[in-house]
């Protein structure tokens, strides 16, 4: 038997991504709904926040559309970032047009030379660039955390059906947390942080499993 003891893992070195948190779903004409906006933008300004008390480096996402645009229009009001993101420290600032931070921009490059090796994602909106952002991250073999409290949904319906805020950014959560990303309260998050630790992370089969042992027995 070896007397050897086990090495600890390594804490995790995060970038934390605040994903379009600007004026157009605050106060324009796409308000996020669930959770409701005000209290997402508490649970970003708190992550914000422990992120720069915590020397983890903060980046700002900003979509840009044409001037032209119904939303997010180049030099609008919808389109500038809001204030309580703005107004505090950050590493970097970054534009998109597609809805995964990585498509068409530098961020792959400037984490890989951070050696950043987790992204944690918080911002607008869970179903959109939030999630396309966390699958483009396992695909490109980066771990990634999903701030369930610090992001949010709008309600949808189309020819394919329709669907709640909460519905939708539920379904996403459960659906994030069973392979992609580690989904967790803000708090969660912060106390994960402090103790230089990874959060929890679920998987297909026991996400699977567990939902079969909730179901009701068939008599």
């Amino acid at each position: 038997m070896s007397n050897s003891l086990s090495t600890p893992a390594a804490a995790p070195r995060r970038a934390l991504l605040v994903i379009d948190v600007q004026n157009e779903y605050v106060t324009g004409g796409l308000r996020i709904e669930y959770p409701p906006v005000h209290d997402s933008l508490e649970r970003i300004a708190q992550a914000i926040d422990a992120a720069n008390a915590a020397g983890i480096p903060v980046v700002l996402v900003q979509n840009d559309a044409p001037e032209t645009s119904p939303v997010f229009a180049r030099g609008s009001d919808g389109w500038k970032l809001h204030a309580s993101v703005a107004s505090r420290p950050h590493a970097l600032v970054i534009s998109k047009t597609l809805p995964s931070v990585f498509a068409g921009t530098a961020l792959a490059d400037w984490l890989s030379k951070q050696r950043i090796d987790t992204i944690t994602v918080a911002g607008y909106m869970s179903h959109n660039c939030d999630a396309s952002t966390i699958v483009d991250a396992l695909h490109r073999g980066l771990k990634a955390e999903f701030l369930s409290d610090a992001t949010g949904s709008l309600p949808y319906a189309n020819t394919a059906g329709s669907a709640s805020a909460e519905e939708i950014h539920r379904v996403f959560s459960v659906v994030l947390h069973s392979r992609f990303a580690a989904v967790a309260t803000t708090q969660a998050w912060v106390d994960a942080v402090a103790a230089g630790a990874e959060l929890p992370r679920g998987n297909i089969v026991a996400s699977n499993a567990e939902a079969l042992e909730r179901l009701p027995v068939m008599l």
